[in-house]
């Protein structure tokens, strides 16, 4: 036998460490208590020697000498009587004779800073109550359902009155119910691995396997999931493997040179940020990463991860001058480690975790990031949409008289809405930085910023993508967030921030018992322009469809005009009912509503029909549409005629490129006719074109374009990473 094959049978979890495909790596390395012993191991490839030292032994460096296990550089050390909440870290001699203190990789709990040492935890033993939520998950496919993620910062979300952030049991006991009344579906948590720098947000991470000790123990963050779950609220959180920081006590050199970075600075470094990239081709060092990933959705019950700063792991280049950079081996500026790395990720957690997903925040134009691995893609379950994001708040910024300039900013969006799995993210890193509150990025005085804002967000709503939005955009925060203190909550005692406060929730609300809103996010079948080029006059108009062919027709006026008398073209014959408007006077507008109105026999915008309406200024309203009751008809049977339903044209085929229109005279006048599809007919269609979607492995997975939007990299300001 081969000493490769006997490290295999005799230590396996260590074999497949070093080969890079152990992605439950937690179980072996860390501190694991067995028995009366409590067992250290950590890798450190170049250390001479390593040692484990604590408040249970007065931090002598040198009393408990770990052995080594493999060339590698895996060590060990067992040390008895230690007692649950000591603090520990390895010392490890490195080459040049010098200590190091370095917390514990692996460690699921730590000192909350200043202290950085890890502290002994057994994370064991909780009594999940989750099990309806986790069963349900396996079979929910998040692409036909309604997604509204609120994103938080943990500390700042509520606080007490002296200042101290809310624990992860007082976080649920005040968050949850507050979630359940406004109507979100996920909640998205700021990253809570360990982390000492407050102004880092979590993004500059040392603890890649333990909930930050900020608010409370690994186990209280547990309850504060299972809480969660046990609402029917889904909990997401950001995980950061694109970069850690220079922290004495962290990854960083850590057993006295590069050994989870690349060792050449200008594939090691981010010069803008100040922090190390890992080395994605590292296989110890992959493993660490998935084993991470793994550590929050297995142990955590985490439903999802939001990646940050994909794009900077994608490109070699990001950030960086020329002659500042490496290029990969064929000369590209890719870095082809990175991408097998998520591929590998993604896949693994396709496989192992039903129902989780997997979300990139990637804001370059690289192709393919929601396909599947096995279609040559990057594995992603949906990608944050950052082109939409920077064109609609460029154009709500401004001044609506110039606004028919940049219209297409409104519109270009719909070029490349199914080439991925979108969320659209109104997110932290638009409100920080001096960009402003969302609603001081609106102009005009202040009622015409709350109706701005409303119609800017109703327009969110309507738009194919699922949604997020930052905590305190729900009442119109003002000022900038800060971390430091909590959201201005003092702002619901005024009128108008109170009102806001109310339409958020009533949007939110009609959101998630609208399918129309929600089901078809993945292909044109929902989706169906009625108006894209009134530029003119700041308007946009197009419908959204369920797969039942209920339609609701959205209206957005971004101009400071009220219109009358104003036609659109609509599909269908009969009655349009107004079911939203952002100019109702619960949410501070001026009251003007449509009710129902009737289509009349007046082609307009491609459509046979039309509907007059009143239009108010910066605002959206939606019309609703039932679906038309299909005919009964007598059929022959053995036992004679019985009438059956047969499906009616409910719908009309809505692919831009097959849109071919059938004329035909009546009575002198000629009408428009769209080819019909019933609504069985559209599902067929969206099962057969594997262009457009396939379903793998309980999935469904948009193929992408080869010429996605246009780049739009750029690497974020230093406060945030």
């Amino acid at each position: 036998m081969s000493k490769i094959e006997k490290n295999k049978e005799e230590n396996p979890a260590a074999y497949l460490f070093h080969e890079g495909t152990n992605y439950r790596t937690y179980d072996y390395l860390g501190c694991h208590r067995e028995g009366e012993m409590n067992i250290f191991r950590v890798w450190a490839p170049h250390a001479e020697k390593v040692y484990v030292a604590g408040s249970f032994n007065n931090w002598n460096p040198r009393e408990y000498e770990a052995e080594k296990l493999t060339q590698g550089g895996l060590w060990e050390c067992r040390i008895a009587g230690l007692s649950e909440y000591d603090s520990y870290k390895f010392v490890l001699q490195a080459r040049d004779g010098r200590l190091i203190y370095k917390a514990d990789p692996y460690a699921v709990h730590a000192e909350t800073r200043p202290g950085t040492a890890s502290k002994v935890y057994d994370i064991s033993g909780y009594a999940w109550g989750d099990q309806k939520w986790m069963d349900n998950r396996k079979n929910t496919l998040l692409y036909h359902k309604p997604v509204n993620i609120y994103e938080l910062h943990a500390g700042s979300w509520r606080m007490y009155p002296d200042g101290q952030p809310f624990s992860y049991r007082k976080l649920a006991q005040e968050l949850i119910p507050y979630i359940k009344e406004m109507g979100y579906t996920h909640i998205e948590l700021m990253p809570l691995g360990e982390y000492p720098y407050d102004k880092s947000w979590g993004y500059q991470v040392t603890g890649y396997f333990a909930p930050t000790s900020r608010y409370g123990t690994p186990k209280d963050f547990m309850y504060f999931v299972d809480a969660c779950h046990q609402q029917n609220i889904g909990v997401l959180l950001d995980w950061v493997p694109a970069h850690f920081p220079k922290d004495e006590c962290g990854l960083y050199q850590f057993d006295g040179e590069p050994c989870y970075e690349y060792q050449d600075p200008r594939k090691g470094e981010h010069p803008h940020w100040g922090t190390m990239v890992f080395d994605y081709g590292r296989t110890e060092v992959r493993s660490f990463l998935i084993s991470s990933a793994c550590n929050w959705l297995e142990n955590y019950h985490i439903d999802g991860l939001r990646v940050d700063a994909v794009a900077s792991m994608l490109y070699l280049d990001y950030g960086r001058q020329d002659g500042e950079w490496l290029p990969n081996k064929d000369g590209g500026k890719e870095n082809l480690e990175a991408i097998e790395f998520l591929r590998l990720l993604n896949k693994f957690v396709s496989e192992n975790f039903e129902g989780a997903v997997m979300i990139a925040e990637e804001s370059t134009a690289f192709p393919k990031v929601t396909a599947p691995v096995e279609y040559d893609g990057l594995g992603f379950t949906f990608k944050w949409n950052m082109g939409w994001m920077n064109d609609t708040i460029r154009y709500m910024q401004t001044d609506p008289f110039f606004r028919k300039g940049i219209h297409n900013n409104l519109t270009f969006s719909m070029t490349y809405a199914f080439s991925e799995h979108y969320v659209l993210p109104l997110s932290h890193d638009e409100v920080v930085h001096g960009k402003g509150s969302l609603i001081n990025k609106m102009p005009g005085e202040y009622n015409q910023k709350f109706a701005n804002l409303r119609a800017y967000i109703s327009y969110m709503f309507a738009h194919p993508g699922k949604k997020l939005t930052f905590m305190g955009q729900e009442f119109a925060q003002f000022a900038e967030w800060n971390e430091e203190k909590e959201l201005d909550w003092l702002l619901l005692d005024y009128e108008m921030h109170r009102k806001y406060h109310a339409f958020s929730k009533a949007l939110n609300d009609f959101y998630r018992r609208t399918p129309a809103m929600w089901e078809w996010d993945t292909g044109w079948e929902g989706f169906d322009w009625i108006s894209c080029d009134n530029a003119d006059q700041n308007i946009i108009s197009f419908l959204r469809r369920d797969m039942a062919g209920n339609e609701v027709v959205v209206v957005c006026n971004f101009s400071s005009l009220t219109l009358e008398n104003y036609f659109i073209g609509v599909p269908r014959r009969g009655k349009y009912t107004e079911i939203f408007t952002t100019d109702d006077t619960r949410f501070g507008g001026s009251g003007i509503r449509n009710g129902e109105v009737y289509a009349k026999l007046k082609p307009m915008h491609g459509k046979d029909y039309s509907v007059s309406l009143t239009l108010p200024p910066f605002s959206a309203i939606y019309l609703y549409k039932k679906a038309t009751a299909p005919k009964k008809q007598a059929v022959e049977s053995k036992k004679g005629k019985k009438p059956v339903k047969e499906p009616m044209c409910q719908t009309t085929s809505i692919q831009p490129s097959s849109k071919k229109a059938i004329r035909k005279v009546d009575k002198g006048e000629t009408a428009i006719k769209a080819v019909p599809d019933s609504p069985k007919a559209i599902a067929k269609k969206v099962e057969q074109k594997a262009a457009i979607q396939k379903v793998d492995r309980g999935n469904t997975v948009l193929q992408t374009v080869e010429n996605p939007p246009r780049a739009i990299q750029k690497a974020p300001k230093k406060g945030k990473k």
